[in-house]
């Protein structure tokens, strides 16, 4: 079992910020389009994390021209160039996927007072 953690461990990143479900957060990511790579920005509320260790994922949701749009990122994986926290919520539970059925004013999260921000920027 020592073996398989410390082959897992080597992909992890070091300085991943601390959020959680209900944060807004903002990726910024990178991918291939066309032969060149391009980086592009989604910015949206936390609605889930999942998993430990190399394979967990977070999901974020955001609303673009009345839809819902949901990506889901590994934490760890190396397209990821910075992951920043623009603000903070206030939730009692750890999976907002009533948030789907919301719309408008509903559909948002409480900001948090007692939480600070903190960012993230990958180093390459």
């Amino acid at each position: 079992m020592e073996l398989i953690d410390k082959i897992g461990n080597e992909g992890k990143k070091k300085d991943v910020p601390d959020f959680r479900a209900g944060d807004t957060v903002k990726v910024y990511y990178r991918f291939n389009e066309a032969g060149k790579t391009r980086k592009q920005i989604f910015q949206g509320i936390v609605i889930q994390k999942r998993g430990s260790g190399m394979n967990s994922t977070f999901t974020i949701r955001k609303i673009s021209h009345r839809i819902g749009v949901e990506k889901i990122f590994p934490v760890h994986s190396p397209l990821i160039d910075e992951i920043e926290i623009l603000s903070r919520g206030h939730t009692r539970k750890a999976k907002l996927f009533y948030l789907r059925d919301k719309k408008g004013k509903k559909g948002k999260v409480r900001q948090s007072k007692k939480r600070t921000l903190k960012a993230y920027k990958n180093k390459e």
